[in-house]
């Protein structure tokens, strides 16, 4: 049997919430879960939609992690 590991060099994660407090609670826990994966964001899209029934806003974000650079010293 032969093992092989790789390293995550990208992931791309989505979140939705109902209220904008808990999207930011949720990413957060992310980030801290993938620091503990050597990856950091790379770049965050965030949008607010209204509901069509409740006319309440509904939010969503897409978060791009990447590999942590290799520092040159």
């Amino acid at each position: 049997m032969q093992f092989s590991f790789d390293m995550i060099e990208d992931k791309i994660e989505f979140f939705e919430a109902a209220e904008l407090k808990t999207l930011e609670k949720k990413i957060t826990e992310k980030i801290d879960d993938n620091r503990a994966l050597l990856l950091e964001v790379h770049h965050v899209s965030h949008e607010m939609v209204l509901d069509p029934e409740s006319k309440r806003p509904y939010y969503s974000a897409v978060v791009h992690f990447k590999q942590k650079k290799k520092s040159a010293f």
